[in-house]
């Protein structure tokens, strides 16, 4: 069954974006490391972060909903051997974070995934983990895929790396095995990248280093630090964000508000590059659990001038691309996006995922190896295809956003795994006068 948006007259309300899906992974993972008892509020409740939260109880902590966004968790100071293992279903944060995080424990751990994350890669994680001291036992028919096992080590080494692709991913699974290695382990990160476990660490207690190293910078953490229990508000989520934002600007007579809006500066490309697409008003900058945040609204129908954005602000907005691509489509002009190779190695090939969307939809796009070129509609793109999601819920909820004011109703394949990210997804863009619906 295929779900279809039609276009509409007008998208107007003031909506909260959900909770940060980086941060609450983080925050759930951290506090169930953590020795005593962490408040958290504001938690993503997707899937994704729930897989995460039932990974920590399959290692010991105990990990209860006791509200709407609220959890508390009681951590153990350690991780303790799971009977089963632990199914990570699409989350792929998830499993790559607590593949380090579990590393400096003795203790043996099977994990495995659906047919999408299971399909993606896991030895730009394991092969540094491996030079720490951590084994892995493939189980699967594929090397560095899952299902496979872990077993971890008390006496993991530090190591010095430097990742062959910028990822926080890699980043933070490196540096949450150092938190148990002996010495200082350094990542030198060849462009900079989200910064939110290194500020979560600290809030959660432990000490690092960082340091511009050119385009990038090198982050260090000394083993042995133990992390301490407290409370934790979840920001809102930048990239649910930007589909809210989205709508706004390609639909006519717009007035949206977005309430809370992180700012973090490795995670607010998408929003650097739209403010040189139209006009915008940012007010309220605020602190939350340290990190910044401010309201955005969109006025009026500004026409979108095609914008490029600069490989610097890449890692910043890279799950932005596939909505960014239907920003581009709306726009005057052309807009090339390149240095977003990391795109290949999503849920799915989002650059691929990303053009066929658009051509599928009537926009004239040429796939790059790390990227594309959109040439944008000036607010006339034809729509009237049915996308291929690919399990991606970025490239669903992307299509969908653009069947709001698309010449023609733009319909998906599949909205299922919308509810890994973004679970008011429906109920959000019903607030805003979309009206999207099963065909």
């Amino acid at each position: 069954m295929v779900w279809i948006s039609t276009p509409v007259k007008r998208i107007s309300g003031q909506i909260v974006p959900p909770g940060d899906k980086s941060c609450s992974h983080r925050a759930i993972m951290f506090a169930a490391m953590a020795e005593g008892t962490s408040y958290i509020t504001g938690l993503l409740e997707g899937d994704d972060v729930l897989r995460t939260g039932e990974a920590c109880r399959q290692l010991g902590a105990s990990v209860i909903k006791t509200g709407k966004g609220a959890w508390t968790v009681q951590g153990l100071g350690r991780f303790q051997q799971p009977e089963n293992a632990i199914d990570f279903g699409n989350s792929g944060t998830g499993s790559r974070l607590m593949m380090g995080a579990m590393a400096g424990y003795p203790i043996r751990v099977s994990l495995c995934g659906d047919a999408s994350l299971s399909s993606r890669p896991m030895n730009r994680v394991l092969n540094p983990l491996r030079d720490m001291g951590m084994q892995v036992t493939q189980i699967g028919p594929h090397e560095g895929q899952l299902p496979l096992a872990i077993t971890g080590s008390s006496e993991l080494r530090a190591i010095d790396y430097t990742p062959p692709v910028a990822s926080a991913q890699v980043k933070s699974a490196v540096l949450l095995a150092g938190l148990n290695a002996k010495g200082t382990t350094i990542v030198r990160e060849p462009r900079k990248t989200r910064d939110h476990t290194e500020r979560m660490l600290e809030g959660f207690g432990a000490e690092l280093q960082s340091a511009d190293e050119g385009e990038g910078q090198r982050v260090s953490i000394v083993g042995g630090q133990k992390l301490r229990a407290g409370d934790f508000i979840v920001p809102s989520d930048p990239s649910s964000a930007a589909f809210l934002l989205a709508a706004g600007l390609i639909s006519p007579d717009a007035d949206v508000t977005i309430e809370g809006h992180m700012t973090n500066p490795t995670r607010s490309g998408f929003l650097e590059v739209i403010k040189g697409m139209a006009d915008l008003d940012i007010t309220n900058q605020r602190l939350v659990s340290g990190e910044e945040v401010v309201d955005v609204r969109i006025r009026g129908k500004d026409r979108l001038v095609a914008t490029n954005p600069p490989e610097e602000l890449v890692p910043a907005m890279i799950d932005e691309f596939p909505i960014f691509g239907v920003l581009a489509a709306f726009a005057k002009g052309e807009t090339r996006i390149t240095g977003a190779e990391e795109l290949r190695v999503k849920e799915s090939d989002r650059i691929r995922a990303t053009v066929d969307l658009l051509r599928v939809n009537g926009v004239e796009v040429e796939e790059l190896e790390d990227g594309f070129i959109v040439q944008g509609c000036d607010g006339k793109v034809p729509g009237g295809g049915t996308v291929e999601t690919r399990h991606d819920h970025r490239i669903a909820m992307s299509a969908l956003v653009m069947g709001i004011a698309a010449q023609n109703p733009v319909a998906v394949d599949d909205v299922a795994m919308i509810a890994t990210s973004y679970p008011e997804f429906f109920e959000h863009m019903a607030q805003l006068g979309a009206d999207i619906r099963e065909g």
